[in-house]
């Protein structure tokens, strides 16, 4: 049984809620990374912010990235997945809920993200192909 520990890449940041989004830019790009899990004060996801919600949430509305907060991008009950959940359940998650990027908890804490490059390294092409279909299948 392959684990959604053993598929993730460790070392996930979270962003607190109270940060704005110029700083969480700022993250991103020193990690190289498009998403950022948003914690709330004790360290609890609240949601996940992405370089889109930054630019088409925020900059294209014309509002100012150093006045919104990661938390007033937070919206709707934010996924994640247990370390030492099966492959398929990280699978099912992502697909039911039509998601690109999953944080992986282990004993309530942060421990890694899996996104779809992870998902590409340890699946096979068949198995990618109906993730993607339905993970970005609209409707």
């Amino acid at each position: 049984m392959t684990t959604a520990g053993e598929i993730m890449h460790a070392g996930a940041q979270w962003i607190p809620a109270t940060e704005t989004l110029d700083r969480a830019a700022q993250m991103m790009a020193r990690l190289n990374v498009g998403a950022l899990p948003i914690s709330d004060k004790t360290e609890r996801l609240c949601g996940i912010l992405t370089d889109r919600d930054i630019v088409v949430g925020c900059v294209a509305k014309g509002h100012n990235p150093s006045r919104v907060t990661a938390g007033d991008m937070a919206q709707g009950t934010p996924r994640w997945i247990d370390a030492g959940a099966d492959v398929s359940e990280v699978l099912e998650e992502m697909q039911s809920h039509q998601i690109r990027r999953l944080p992986v908890i282990r004993n309530k804490k942060l421990v890694g993200m899996i996104s779809e490059a992870d998902l590409a390294k340890h699946l096979s092409e068949e198995q990618m192909a109906g993730w993607a279909e339905m993970v970005y299948a609209r409707g």
